[in-house]
């Protein structure tokens, strides 16, 4: 598959930079979850699936709306009105859509490489959801 690193953050869909933000997300996660400690693999796997449901995402970025900036309020609407494929069966449709735009969010932040951005709302989201 090749690659067009000319292309904006602001030039892929919003389904694009949500796979790429859920990947993203999974990540900090996996990291803050190794951070509390050595456990076994299975201990960890169900620890994060608390974080990385639809559920969870969306409390998070409801939280975290009032703190994002324009652009990234933008980004985030962009991706919460997209229009998936298949709707979740494990997940409330309002709760999906505002998940799918966080990851939009983290995707883009990503891409855009706002490391301190990007790393802030993470242990912001860490702290809203470990409460």
């Amino acid at each position: 598959m090749e690659t067009d690193v000319t292309k904006k953050p602001t030039e892929y869909s919003s389904l694009a930079l949500a796979y790429l933000g859920d990947a993203v997300y999974e990540l900090f996660v996996r990291r803050h979850l190794l951070a509390k400690g050595n456990y076994s693999v299975n201990e960890l796997h169900k620890a994060a699936v608390r974080y990385v449901q639809a559920k969870a995402q969306s409390d998070a970025v409801i939280a975290l709306e009032s703190e994002l900036t324009e652009e990234e309020l933008r980004i985030y609407k962009r991706g919460r009105n997209a229009k998936p494929a298949t709707l979740p069966k494990h997940a409330n449709v309002g709760d999906y859509h505002r998940a799918t735009g966080f990851e939009a969010l983290i995707g883009y932040l990503y891409l855009q490489e706002k490391t301190n951005r990007l790393l802030e709302l993470m242990d912001k989201t860490m702290a809203i959801l470990n409460d």
